[in-house]
């Protein structure tokens, strides 16, 4: 199994929950973060006076799928987070050892 964090605009937030439904995977999480990359924030103007956002608003996806899907999960979410600008974001795979489900006890593919 693994786990993939995507880090996302947060308006491409829809696009890519549907696209990732469409590859079949079921559940997600979704946390509001800031930060920040190559883009380095921005300046904005506020009631006459100039700004630097350094830290800008984007969207972490979590979700954790069987190996065999990973691949396909990763190609659903560039497709519906793409838009060639700098800002996209960028994903991380790493390995998941256990999963549980609270409720069931089910373990490992079986609670995914």
């Amino acid at each position: 199994m693994k786990k993939i964090e995507a880090i996302i605009k947060p308006f491409k937030l829809d696009e890519v929950r549907e696209a990732l439904s469409e590859v079949g995977v079921t559940g997600l999480t979704v946390t509001e973060v800031k930060g920040f990359g190559r883009q380095k924030g921005h300046t904005e103007l506020y009631r006459g006076a100039e700004y630097v956002v350094d830290f800008l608003p984007k969207i972490k996806l979590e979700i954790v799928v069987a190996d065999e899907t990973v691949d396909l999960a990763i190609e659903a979410i560039i497709k519906a987070a793409r838009t060639g600008k700098i800002g996209d974001g960028k994903i991380f795979v790493s390995s998941v050892e256990q999963v549980v489900r609270i409720r069931t006890g089910e373990a490992n593919e079986a609670a995914i």
